[in-house]
């Protein structure tokens, strides 16, 4: 039992050093931002996370009755 758990131990530490290897042993190393923003290919795209696209559709000011009345207006001429 005692040399199971112990090798269990060790292959974990095995895969944390494998993992790590950039942060340990790299100067200024960092793991990667895993993050969707993060991801300069998906930026290029224009795909965001379903937080960010949130965020930024608060931001944006509601219609107004004005601007809804002038829609339905336009669309009837």
């Amino acid at each position: 039992m005692l040399n199971t758990i112990l090798f269990t131990l060790l292959i974990v530490t095995i895969c944390i050093l494998l993992l790590g290897i950039k942060v340990f042993f790299v100067k200024g190393g960092k793991f990667p931002n895993g993050h969707v923003s993060g991801n300069k290919a998906l930026r290029d795209k224009g795909v965001s996370c379903a937080q960010s696209q949130d965020r930024e559709a608060q931001k944006k000011p509601r219609f107004s009755i004005d601007e809804i009345e002038k829609a339905l207006n336009d669309s009837m001429n």
